[in-house]
């Protein structure tokens, strides 16, 4: 089943957020919300300007339907940073039964 979102609406249920090794998973009510503090969290790292701009684009306020689409057909997503030539798993998925509180 394919979940349609109205552009700036919440995905429907809760969604964590981590950059591995660098925050630890967070819970957000919010999909807009979740792809913000990714986008801050990446901000603060050492990224190339080619990364940022990826990043930017991925998860920018505009991708909030195309994400929660993909979070609901997929389970999550994926993307990888590079701090360094040090692959860095960027990832959100949805907050389930048993999820952080």
């Amino acid at each position: 089943m394919d979940l349609v979102l109205a552009v700036g609406s919440p995905y429907p249920f809760p969604v964590i957020v981590e950059v591995r090794g660098v925050t630890s998973p967070a819970r957000f009510c919010k999909l807009p919300d979740a792809m913000a503090a990714v986008l801050a969290t990446l901000a603060a790292l050492p990224l190339s300007p080619d990364q940022q701009g990826y990043f930017a684009e991925l998860f920018g306020p505009s991708k909030v339907q195309e994400i929660g689409h993909r979070l609901a057909t997929h389970g999550e997503v994926r993307a990888l940073a590079f701090l360094d030539l040090t692959p860095t798993v960027v990832r959100l998925y949805p907050a389930g039964p048993g999820a952080l509180q």
